[in-house]
């Protein structure tokens, strides 16, 4: 990566802000980079792998029974927990619920998940050595040429695009919004891309592209700010990041939808992680 800065360069300068922020998301506690494990709960209390107590449930709610001695505590508050305790989560959603081990009795943090509308837990780990040796993704050199301007159009309302995950046991959906519509350097015909809409309007676009097994992940995704009034939008693929399932086996991230692959090579953005 490129390390000096030109005061006449802004937009590298902006981009070497945006690493070091990503790099800080990913380096805090108890983030994507301390993930340990994935299991689904049973419908019946059973023990699991890595965490104390009995986890079970009936399909709406979760459950977890355990005593003084397996010294559990709620994240939230830090109570102990003895007996049996309970959680209702929608599809979807995810809850840091327990915590146990190490000095400080929070060396590990339990999140109970509802995915496929189904119960899972994944621990997180503060001693993980992906966690206690990250030192920054590694990424592409910048590329002032793959800083593109895309035009988005609209859809007349959000299609919902069922996708597959990074886990095969998780189905996805894809809400595209619309596509971004752009040329690559070098190439006569136009790409289009389906996106998503996120906060304020910014847009999502998770891509493949003909880096991805060889010096990317097997996909990657590239977000933008809102499109301007006459519908452009800098489409910057410096930015493109890995999502986490790039760094941990217990994500459920979402793949790209059938048509968002480029005949290109975007060598730009973030590199396999552990190459």
């Amino acid at each position: 990566m490129t390390t000096d800065v030109s005061p006449a360069d802004p937009q590298l300068a902006r981009w070497q802000r945006f690493r070091k922020s990503r790099n800080e998301a990913l380096a805090s506690d108890y983030g994507w980079l301390t993930l340990t494990s994935f299991q689904w709960l049973a419908d019946s209390p059973a023990a699991v792998e890595l965490v104390p107590g009995l986890w079970s449930t009936d399909g709406t709610t979760a459950f977890l029974t355990a005593t003084a001695a397996d010294g559990l505590t709620l994240v939230d508050g830090g109570a102990p927990v003895e007996g049996t305790i309970s959680a209702d989560l929608a599809d979807e959603q995810s809850l840091m619920w327990v915590q146990f081990g190490g000095a400080d009795g929070h060396q590990v943090v339990v999140e109970l998940a509802m995915r496929a509308n189904k119960y899972a837990i994944r621990t997180r780990d503060s001693a993980s050595p992906v966690f206690t040796g990250f030192d920054g993704v590694p990424t592409f050199d910048y590329r002032p040429d793959l800083v593109i301007e895309a035009r988005f159009i609209p859809y007349p309302a959000p299609v919902e695009v069922p996708i597959g995950t990074a886990n095969p046991l998780v189905d996805g959906v894809h809400r595209s919004v619309g596509e971004l519509v752009f040329r690559l350097p070098g190439q006569e015909h136009e790409c289009r891309l389906q996106a998503e809409e996120e906060k304020l309007g910014a847009l999502t676009v998770t891509f493949h592209d003909e880096t991805n097994g060889l010096t990317t992940d097997e996909w990657r995704k590239v977000s933008t700010a809102r499109p301007r009034p006459d519908g452009t939008v800098v489409l910057d693929f410096n930015r493109a990041i890995n999502y986490p399932s790039a760094f941990t086996p217990y994500g459920t991230c979402p793949m790209p939808v059938k048509n968002n692959s480029l005949d290109y090579r975007i060598e730009a953005g973030e590199k396999q992680p552990f190459a």
